[in-house]
Parts: structure tokens; sequence; C-alpha cells
């Protein structure tokens, strides 16, 4: 079979962090011929043929129409009120058939719940791929394990970041579609490279939210470098708990070692990276439900040869092995954390697992492999079921 030609529907388009949606939308088979998305805010740096599928449905008539007969009929029998119907549904199937859709692929399994009833109608192969909150926070709500039941069947195959994200599945219900895979995001380790580092350095990278638990990550550190003056940790991302933990640090009179960079560039983390000697990322399980998959920061982190500490949470043991390429301790573990950092700070010699990272992120998270293995499946899944 000649290369498919795919089309990615996601959630938001283009949202500048989720790079591993964006290098599908840019490489995948050469580049995927269009984007649906529920939002579109008018960037397309991508230069790719949107449609949005949050549209209304044409007029009031219609709206009504959806109200009383389309979103009932569409629960009752898809477990969702997402699908398109009416005018909404007429024009995404002329931008299937304008652009040659030969496979959708769904970022996110909650995409797929609105895209799987057509693309069976249309006779177009759907995949999806499960990367955190659509495999955790929203598998609380048992509509959506129904619904999750309802389009497994309907999916050509289903990709995950984490084993973990599969197991979870299970774990609330959800009978998985049997060609499943799990394939990282993954880092392009030929630009995550180690740089000369700066020793006692620190870095975490990510939102200021429950799940990132950046107080932990603040208090475990102050804690571990008292006996530790020269030890700086920077702290990268924006979010609601970012004033909390830069009050924390003054409290706690380590403001003249702890950086709040704020949030910044892909490139500005990356540079970071190279130098920076440890990766910090206390994550847990928010009261949600809302999980990781397997955090990308900490693949590019690994590339870079970056020492990671963590917690046993969701995907994240698939990366980082206890006392081999880093250090995890249990969520919550505020001071289990802060004495793996201290360890690692009175650590002479940490070469042997800065390589180790290294090593990890060549073998499990190269993104050209990853890429390469989610274009053959699709491929052959294509061709076993055409």
């Amino acid at each position: 079979m000649t290369q498919p030609r795919v089309c990615i529907a996601t959630g938001d388009y283009y949202r500048l962090g989720e790079t591993f949606v964006n290098r599908h939308i840019a490489e995948i088979f050469g580049g995927s011929v269009g984007v649906i998305t529920g939002r579109y805010h008018g960037e397309n740096p991508l230069n790719k043929p949107v449609f949005e599928r949050r549209q209304r449905a044409g007029g009031t008539a219609a709206l009504l129409q959806g109200l009383l007969w389309h979103i009932p009929l569409n629960t009752l029998k898809h477990g969702t009120s997402r699908l398109p119907y009416g005018q909404a549904k007429s024009d995404l199937i002329a931008f299937l058939r304008e652009h040659q859709v030969d496979v959708i692929l769904a970022e996110f399994g909650t995409q797929a719940l609105a895209l799987a009833p057509l693309a069976n109608e249309l006779n177009i192969p759907i995949f999806t791929y499960f990367r955190g909150t659509d495999a955790s926070k929203q598998i609380q709500r048992p509509r959506i394990v129904k619904a999750y039941n309802k389009m497994m069947p309907r999916l050509a195959g289903v990709f995950s970041v984490s084993q973990f994200l599969l197991d979870n599945l299970a774990r609330h219900g959800v009978t998985v579609n049997p060609n499943a895979h799990v394939v990282p995001s993954g880092v392009d380790i030929r630009r995550f490279v180690p740089g000369e580092k700066r020793p006692g350095s620190f870095l975490a990278v990510g939102r200021f939210v429950e799940k990132k638990a950046p107080q932990i990550t603040l208090r475990a550190f102050a804690k571990a470098a008292q006996n530790h003056p020269d030890a700086r940790l920077d702290f990268i991302g924006s979010g609601p708990l970012l004033e909390d933990c830069q009050k924390l640090a003054a409290d706690m009179g380590v403001a003249d070692q702890v950086t709040f960079h704020g949030q910044q560039p892909h490139e500005y983390v990356r540079q970071h990276l190279l130098t920076t000697e440890v990766f910090l990322q206390h994550s847990i399980t928010a009261a949600d439900g809302n999980t990781e998959g397997l955090p990308t920061a900490i693949q590019e982190a690994l590339a870079c040869g970056c020492i990671t500490i963590s917690t046993n949470h969701a995907g994240i043991p698939e990366a980082v092995e206890h006392g081999v390429n880093g250090y995890l301790v249990d969520e919550w573990d505020e001071d289990g954390f802060g004495q793996k950092i201290a360890a690692v700070l009175d650590q002479a010699d940490r070469s042997a697992m800065a390589t180790a990272a290294r090593q990890t992120a060549e073998d499990k998270f190269d993104n050209d492999k990853g890429l390469s293995r989610v274009e053959r499946i699709i491929l052959e899944t294509i061709e076993r079921q055409g």
C-alpha cells in the first residue's frame, strides 16, 4: 500500500506544549493532510487545512433539532453527545473527502469518541492515542467508561504513551481494543543531548498545578540544600500555584537558591536541560483522578543526561529506573524526595547515573523510532483489515 493520507484530530490547534501532537501533524507519513480540531485560535504555523469541529450546526432550527433529537440519540447509541450532526457533519464529511483522507489519528481518547462513528460510516480506519488525562481523570465518570466501551470496537487500533494508562483503562472497566500498543511520545535525541553540566543544578519543568506538586518539590529541595549552599533550583512554568511557591521560597529562606522563570518556549527549556545535573518531578494523582501518562519532560531530561528524581506514579517507572538513572519515591513522600536530592548532592561521582539516563533515552525514547513504529502499525493494520 502507498503511504496513507492521515488526518490528525485534536482538541486544540495549535498548542505549543503539545509537541507530540504537532510532530504527528507535521511529520507522520511525510505530513498529515489536515487537522480536525475542537477549538481553533487562528494560529497555523504548520500550514495545514483545518476543520473546526465545534462549530454551529446551522441556525436556530438546526440547533433545536439537535437538542431534541440528535444529541439524545447519539448519547443513547454512542454514549456521548459530542458527535457532529446537521450542517457540521455534512461539512466534516466534505472536508474528509476533499482531502482524500485514508486514516484518522485522534490524539486523546476523548477526541476519538466524537469521530469514531462517522469514521466507521465513511469506512475510514480510525486510531486513537491515549496520553494522560483521557485515561485517568476522564474515566472517573461512569458515562465516559460506557462511551469508551462503545468506542473501542469501532477503532482500528489504540496507542498509549505508557502501559500504565492501558492498565488504568482496564482497571476502570474499559475493554481495550486488542490492537493496542505502547509507544511513548519520545524526544528528539539529536537535539536533546548532554551538555556541560553545572554542579549542583536542579530543574523542574511544568505547570504549577496540583498533579505536579511544586510545593513538595520546593520544600524537599529547601531541606536538602541546607548543607549545600551552592545548590540551585530552577522552575520553568506557570500556573495557579506559582505565587504560593514564590512566597514559600521566601518564607523558607531559599529565595536566593531558587529561580522562577515563568512559562517559556520549548527551546528555553532545552537550553536549561543541556546544563542541568538533576531533574525533579514529584507527580501525584490529583483529587479528581488526573494523572500523568509518561511525561515528555522526563524523557527530554533523560536524553540530556539529567539524573531524574521522581515518583512511583503513572508511567514514570517505565522511564526512571531506581538507583540506575535516577530515584523514585512514593507520591507525597516529601521526606523521601528530599533524602534523594541530598543523596545526589552528597554523591561525589554522578557520571554513571548521567550516562545511564542518556542510554535510557536512546534505547526507549528516540521519537524517530517511535514515529516509524506508529506508521508501521497503522500500515500493517490497514493491510490486515483491508
